[in-house]
C-alpha cells in the first residue's frame, strides 16, 4: 500500500488493528448486549473477567489447601490420631507425603491410611510425643526403637 500524504498514512490503520480487535471479541463473544459489540466496552470487560480469572485461580488453591486439611483431620480423628501429631511421627518416620497424596488414600485407600496411622501411632509412642499417651500401639507393626 502506497500512501501519497503523511496525514494518509497515520489514518491507515490495516491489518493489525483487526486481528487486535478480532482476539478481544473472541474474548467477549459469551457476552450480552455492547458488551460483545463495541471494541471500548469490551476491552475493559474482557480485561476484567481477566483480573477475576487469575484471583480465581489463587483462591481455587487456598480452598483446595483448606479442603484438604479439613479431611485429613477427620480422617485422623476417625483413627484416635490428632493431625500434627500424625503429620510429625510420619516425617520423624522419613515418610514423605503431601497432604493431597494422603487426604486420597484416606478416601479411596483407607487400609492403606490405617496402616499409616498405625506407623505413625507406633512411631508417636516411641518418641514420646504429645496426645499419643492414650493410644495404644496397634499389633504387628514394628519400628527400629523396638529391635533394640
Amino acid at each position: 500500500m502506497v500512501f501519497q500524504t503523511l496525514s494518509l498514512l497515520a489514518r491507515s490503520r490495516g491489518p493489525d488493528e483487526f486481528w487486535r480487535k478480532s482476539r478481544i471479541f473472541k474474548l467477549a463473544a459469551h457476552y450480552i448486549g455492547r458488551r460483545r459489540n463495541c471494541y471500548k466496552i469490551a476491552i475493559k470487560m474482557v480485561h476484567r473477567a481477566l483480573v477475576y480469572a487469575t484471583k480465581g485461580r489463587k483462591l481455587k488453591k487456598e480452598d483446595m489447601k483448606a479442603l484438604w486439611l479439613t479431611r485429613l483431620t477427620a480422617a485422623c480423628h476417625e483413627h484416635q490420631i490428632p493431625a500434627n501429631t500424625f503429620r510429625e511421627s510420619l516425617i520423624r518416620s522419613n515418610i514423605l507425603i503431601n497432604n493431597k497424596n494422603l487426604v486420597d488414600l484416606a478416601v479411596w485407600e483407607p487400609r492403606t491410611f490405617k496402616a499409616l496411622t498405625q506407623v505413625a501411632c507406633a512411631r508417636a509412642k516411641q518418641d514420646g510425643l504429645k496426645g499419643v499417651e492414650n493410644l495404644e500401639i496397634p499389633p504387628g507393626v514394628i519400628t527400629r526403637g523396638m529391635l533394640k
